[in-house]
């Protein structure tokens, strides 16, 4: 059983950096690609980044992108996101997710990924 833990959120003020990680146990890391999503309240989840299983291929979103860095330590078993110029707009809870592709939906779609964790908590004060 796969098991997710992200760790790293805060509260922080506009203009300020945040590194998330999120751990992971209970499969075989380096053969899957990895995302971040987040969540706002009373919005849907949203994509964030994906990272591929050796760390070649990258996407981000528009919204982050030039802002957010997402990384992988395969040997750790932990996926990073470097959160810089943090806006008040960035508030949500931050999720690692492993992307599974199955389906049709693109890997910007959260249905695409079969592991999540529980999420971590950023909130950027204005």
């Amino acid at each position: 059983q796969a098991h997710l833990v992200e760790t790293g959120g805060g509260l922080v003020q506009t203009g300020a950096s945040l590194r998330l990680s999120c751990a992971v146990s209970g499969l075989t890391f380096d053969m899957y690609a990895m995302g971040w999503f987040r969540q706002a309240p009373g919005k849907e989840r949203e994509f964030v980044a994906r990272i591929s299983s050796s760390g070649v291929q990258i996407h981000y979103s528009d919204s982050v992108k030039d802002r957010f860095t997402v990384s992988r330590d395969n040997a750790a078993n932990t996926v990073y996101l470097q959160m810089n110029s943090l806006r008040p707009e960035d508030t949500a809870v931050y999720f690692c997710a492993t992307y599974l592709g199955a389906g049709t939906g693109g890997y910007f779609t959260p249905s695409e990924y079969q592991y999540w964790g529980q999420g971590t908590q950023v909130t950027v004060s204005s």
